[in-house]
């Protein structure tokens, strides 16, 4: 992109400026420290950046147009400017009637789309009866158990109008159908249907935990669940490759997308082996990211995972339709940076890796309450994070040019340092096998692992500030209003499961669950008997103990 006679010019003058301006303040003041890193410690910064650092950058290969290959400047020609980022606020708690207080409310609020989260049980196929659910239901998420809670939720709520995004993994085929099913009940057609389940089994091996089956059936039901959508919810995008848990655990910004799209890749080559064709399914695939608080490092990360995962679609897997290689993601504000002690400085954190989230090209947004190192976040937390947003959107000027960091010396070398990390990341997972043996082996675990501990040790040892924990700290804390979920709202849904257990036809319950049951032991798609089974009220546990039966449990530490 630049003269080589240009760049010599630039290269003596900045030997001028080191030595006749630069050198003389060091001299005198020093810096802040000898060595200046990336949030995660995964770059250098260097103290000056200019054409040299991005001389070999080549426009039309590396940035491109938006809306063109390889998409780093992001998957839509006109960006904001055509359509605001979805404003999804994660939502869910306590009973589903309260859940549904809390999607209107947040409509209500200017909220653009829904983010539903689910209690534990829920998650690992658990019905809020069971002794697993003791003590947990509606606690980190809303209680499901039927259908007929599946309605509450969205009573009121015409699911033509709105998108949903549902962080639910091992269960997600029940999830889905439930949803699939309140829209039928809706008379809204199945295309018209739009949302995300996050469907992401493989990193609850690494990161979550919340697994239910073995991998190999687990990855079965998520190429069934491709298969089934591409045909029924071609809007409904299938999966929701998620890094966001894995930056959680502790990885760097270049593991989160080695790692994340390395995923990726054992999805689509096991929908491959399935007998899919890669442009039936990839266009319904969806990422989530993690957005931390060193802005450029976040928007050079999510410039580098379009990039790669253009190239990855297009030299692995030859993707022919562009909308194969058009890496969209979802982004949640970073939870493992909240702190208990003075919250309200997390209003200040979220804003800042919420406009990371916006310069990076995200196209959906759920920025955390400042509560929510405590406990679910109250009302008053959830409108001042929505607020962020929205302030965001119509008042900072972010969103009316498309990729306005593109260009910076900076920006784009971190970019390229970034992808070259991340790839080198990918051709050691690679070299193990993929990443379902990189994670048998335990290899992507210690990765994050030794991350995660260095990055403690600094706060530790005050190396990393940590504004309100390890500096900067108050005598005393004000009180705190936060959600409680009690044991009243437990015997209420348990309560409630009874009467659908008391009220629905339990000879066309059987029949469901035997159909399904025959179903997941051959070569069936199952998730049309799914479906059904939903339809008959039968519950999440019983639909998921009927799959455990077929296709027996994971066990920790078991290979994955």
């Amino acid at each position: 992109m630049y003269d080589e006679d240009d760049l010599a010019e630039i290269r003596d003058s900045r030997e001028e400026w080191a030595e006749d301006t630069l050198s003389p303040t060091l001299d005198r003041f020093g810096e802040r420290t000898d060595e200046f890193t990336t949030d995660t410690g995964g770059q250098t910064v260097e103290r000056l950046y200019t054409p040299e650092d991005v001389a070999d950058l080549d426009y039309t290969e590396d940035l491109g147009f938006p809306g063109e290959d390889p998409y780093t400047r992001g998957v839509y020609p006109t960006m904001y400017r055509g359509r605001l980022w979805t404003m999804r606020q994660y939502a869910g708690f306590g009973t589903p009637e309260e859940t549904n207080e809390r999607f209107h409310y947040l409509l209500d609020q200017g909220q653009t789309g829904l983010s539903m989260a689910f209690d534990l049980p829920t998650q690992m196929g658990y019905d809020s009866d069971a002794t697993m659910a003791q003590g947990e239901v509606g606690k980190s998420g809303v209680a499901i158990d039927t259908l007929r809670d599946f309605e509450k939720v969205f009573d009121g709520i015409p699911l033509d109008e709105v998108s949903t995004s549902m962080t639910i993994n091992a269960p997600a085929a029940v999830l889905l159908a439930m949803y699939i099913a309140v829209g039928d009940k809706q008379g809204v057609d199945r295309e018209q249907l739009r949302g995300t389940i996050q469907n992401d089994i493989l990193k609850e091996y690494i990161a979550r935990n919340t697994y239910i089956f073995p991998p190999e059936p687990s990855m079965r039901v998520i190429t069934d669940i491709f298969e089934f959508c591409a045909d029924e919810t071609p809007k409904f995008n299938t999966i929701s490759i998620s890094g966001y848990h894995i930056r959680e655990a502790g990885a760097t910004a270049a593991q989160e997308i080695a790692f994340t799209l390395g995923d990726g890749i054992e999805y689509v080559e096991t929908a491959l082996d399935a007998g899919l064709d890669v442009d039936e399914f990839a266009p319904q695939l969806s990422f989530f990211f993690n957005a931390h608080n060193n802005i450029l490092e976040e928007v050079a990360k999510f410039r580098a995972a379009r990039r790669m995962w253009a190239k990855i679609m297009e030299e692995r897997f030859d993707a022919q339709n562009p909308k194969s290689k058009q890496l969209k993601f979802h982004t949640q504000t970073a939870g493992s940076t909240l702190t208990a002690q003075q919250i309200d400085n997390n209003i200040v954190r979220v804003a800042y890796q919420a406009l990371a989230a916006v310069l990076g090209g995200t196209q959906s947004l759920h920025t955390n309450g400042k509560d929510e190192a405590l406990s679910i976040p109250t009302e008053d937390s959830v409108r001042t994070a929505l607020r962020t947003q929205q302030i965001l959107a119509h008042e900072s000027g972010a969103a009316d040019t498309i990729d306005p960091l593109a260009g910076s010396y900076y920006v784009e070398s971190l970019t390229d340092d970034i992808e070259a990390e991340a790839r080198g990341i990918l051709e050691d997972v690679e070299q193990r096998g993929g990443m379902r043996q990189a994670v048998e082996e335990q290899w992507v675990q210690r990765q994050i692992q030794d991350v995660a501990f260095e990055r403690q040790q600094e706060i530790e040892e005050k190396e990393r500030v940590i504004v309100g924990v390890n500096e900067f700290e108050v005598d005393d804390e004000p009180e705190v209003d936060i959600e409680e979920v009690t044991a009243e709202d437990e015997r209420q849904q348990v309560s409630g499961l009874e009467d659908v257990k008391d009220d629905r036809d339990e000879a066309a319950v059987e029949a469901a669950l035997a159909d399904l049951e025959d179903a997941a032991a051959s070569d069936e798609n199952v998730m049309p008997y799914i479906v059904d089974a939903v339809k008959a009220y039968a519950s999440v546990g019983e639909i998921c103990n009927t799959l455990r039966d077929v296709f027996g449990e994971h066990q920790p530490g078991a290979a994955v």
